[in-house]
C-alpha cells in the first residue's frame, strides 16, 4: 500500500473516524483504524463495535492498493503535529506503516485488516432522506432528556419513530421526557428504533458540518446515516422503550406564559441555594404571578418572583430546579408556555409559537 494525501483533506476526516474509537479496548485491534486503498480512493474506518463511521477520500498520484489498521490516535496526534498543508506519504513496509512528511518520518505498528470487524454491509429496512438541520433540531432538541447508564438500558438512547409523513424523536430519563417532530416525505412504513445515546451524540457531532441531505436508513438491527462521503452506523438497543403517550398529560386547566429568559434567569439564581443532592425549587403560582423558592440544609434560602401571563387559581408545586433549566436552555423562543393540573401533575413546557416540539416535567415533594 502507498499513496499520498494533504494533511487538510486528510485531518478532520480522520478526527471524525478517531472519535467513534474508545482509548481502552479489550480487543488491540479496535483502537486502530481500518485503511483500505483501492481505485484512488482512501476509505477509513472506526469502531468500537457498538458504531461504525467510515469516511471516504479521493487520491491522486502514485497510488498502490491494499488494506492495514494502525493506531487511531497515534496516527491522528502526527497528523495534528505537522505544518499546514503538508503532503502526507503512506506507505506499508512489511508489519509496518512509515508515514512521511517533509523530514519527518514516522514508523507505525499495523495490525491485520482481516482482524478488524465489520457491521452488517446492508442493513435493509426502511429509507428516507431527511434535511440535515431537521435531523440535527430532533436531536438538540431532545438529546438531553435521555438517561445515563439507567438501569433500564432502553432509557439510555433515543426512540426515533417513523409514522407516515413524519419522523419523530422521544427521550426520556423517567422523570422528564423531550419530544420533536419533523414532517419528512417519503416514510411509508410506522416503526420504532432505539439508538444509543453515544450513537445520537457522535451523529450530532457529524451533523454539525453538513448541508446536503442525508440518507437515513433504519433496518433490524442498526440504524445509518449516509451524509456525503462519511457513513455512520450504530447498533440499536434491544428493548421496548415505555409507551410514552401515557406520560404527556392531557391539557391541564393552568395555562402560564411567561418570558423565557426572565425564568431563565430567574430560576438559576435560585438554583445556587438549592439542595445539592435534589435541586427541588418550590413554585408558588398566583394571579399574574410565579414566586420560585429554594433552600437546602444549611438553612439557606433565594427566593425569586417573577412576572407572568396567567389568571386561575393559586397552586403550590415543586420541580427539579436543573430539569425545568434544560428545558429552558434548549427552547430557542421568546416566550415559553408551561401547562399544569394539580400539584401531583407533570408540567408541560412548549414554545407557543412551535407546535413540533414539547417537554414533560414530573413534579417532585418537597
Amino acid at each position: 500500500m502507498k499513496f499520498t494525501i494533504n494533511r487538510e483533506l486528510l485531518l478532520k476526516p480522520l478526527q471524525q473516524v478517531a472519535g467513534v474509537v474508545e482509548r481502552r479496548q479489550t480487543l488491540p485491534v479496535l483502537s486502530n483504524v481500518l485503511i483500505e486503498v483501492a481505485d484512488q480512493q482512501l476509505a477509513i474506518t472506526g469502531t468500537d463495535l457498538e458504531l461504525e463511521l467510515v469516511a471516504r477520500l479521493g487520491l491522486e498520484g502514485e497510488v498502490q492498493g491494499g488494506e492495514t489498521t494502525v493506531p487511531a490516535r497515534k496516527l491522528l496526534d502526527i497528523c495534528k503535529s505537522l505544518p499546514a498543508e503538508a503532503d502526507i506519504r503512506f506507505e506499508v513496509e512489511g508489519e509496518r506503516m512509515v508515514v512521511r512528511s517533509g523530514r519527518s518520518r514516522f514508523t507505525l505498528s499495523t495490525l491485520p485488516a482481516t482482524e478488524f470487524p465489520n457491521l452488517e454491509e446492508d442493513i435493509g429496512g426502511s429509507v428516507l432522506e431527511v434535511a440535515p438541520d431537521q435531523l440535527r433540531r430532533l436531536i438538540d432538541s431532545t438529546a438531553f432528556s435521555m438517561a445515563q447508564q439507567d438501569v433500564r438500558y432502553y432509557l439510555n438512547g433515543m426512540l426515533l419513530e417513523l409514522r407516515k409523513g413524519r419522523l419523530r424523536a422521544v427521550a426520556t430519563d423517567g422523570h422528564r421526557l423531550a419530544m420533536s417532530d419533523a414532517e419528512v416525505d417519503g416514510i411509508t412504513d410506522e416503526t420504532q428504533v432505539i439508538v444509543p445515546r453515544k450513537g445520537i451524540m457522535e451523529l450530532a457531532r457529524l451533523l454539525g458540518d453538513v448541508s446536503q441531505p442525508v440518507r437515513l436508513v433504519i433496518g433490524k438491527n442498526h440504524a445509518r446515516v449516509v451524509a456525503g462521503d462519511v457513513t455512520f452506523t450504530s447498533k440499536l438497543v434491544d428493548g421496548k422503550f415505555p409507551e410514552y403517550d401515557r406520560v404527556v398529560p392531557r391539557e391541564g386547566q393552568r395555562r402560564i406564559l411567561a418570558d423565557r429568559e426572565t425564568l431563565r434567569q430567574a430560576l438559576g439564581r435560585v438554583a445556587i441555594l438549592s439542595n445539592e443532592k435534589y435541586r427541588g425549587v418550590r413554585i408558588q403560582l398566583s394571579e399574574a404571578s410565579l414566586r420560585l423558592q429554594a433552600n437546602n440544609p444549611e438553612q439557606e434560602e433565594a427566593e425569586e418572583e417573577v412576572s407572568v401571563d396567567y389568571q386561575g387559581t393559586e397552586l403550590e408545586i415543586g420541580f427539579n430546579v436543573s430539569y425545568l433549566l434544560d428545558v429552558l436552555n434548549t427552547l430557542h423562543g421568546t416566550e415559553v408556555q408551561i401547562q399544569l393540573g394539580d400539584n401531583n401533575s407533570s408540567a408541560v413546557l412548549t414554545d407557543p409559537n412551535v407546535a413540533a416540539t414539547l417537554y414533560v416535567v414530573m413534579p417532585m415533594r418537597l
